[in-house]
């Protein structure tokens, strides 16, 4: 009987290592995948972020070309209206 239990007992010990070797396994799969999309979502972000860059830096440029031209044309209203006025008679 002894040698059937040693037996029994070697085959579950050994059960229990497959069990936990397969458990690491699924578990060191999720945590890989989970890992991997991480890096992604990050890589992702980054390249956001450059864009984002770039785009402010266009808008920055939009708005100052925009406010120089109204300070242009509000320095040519300001000499028209001037000369428009100083034509009409005054009474």
């Amino acid at each position: 009987m002894n040698e059937i239990t040693t037996g029994a007992m070697d085959f579950a010990s050994m059960g229990v290592v497959v069990v936990l070797a397969i458990t690491g396994l699924v578990a060191w799969f999720f945590v890989n995948r989970a890992s991997v999309k991480a890096n992604q979502q990050i890589e992702l972000l980054e390249s956001l972020l450059e864009e984002q860059k770039r785009q402010s830096i266009l808008l920055r440029r939009l708005t100052d070309s925009v406010a120089g031209k109204e300070q242009a044309d509000k320095a040519s209203e300001s000499t028209e209206n001037k000369d428009f006025t100083r034509l009409i008679p005054e009474r």
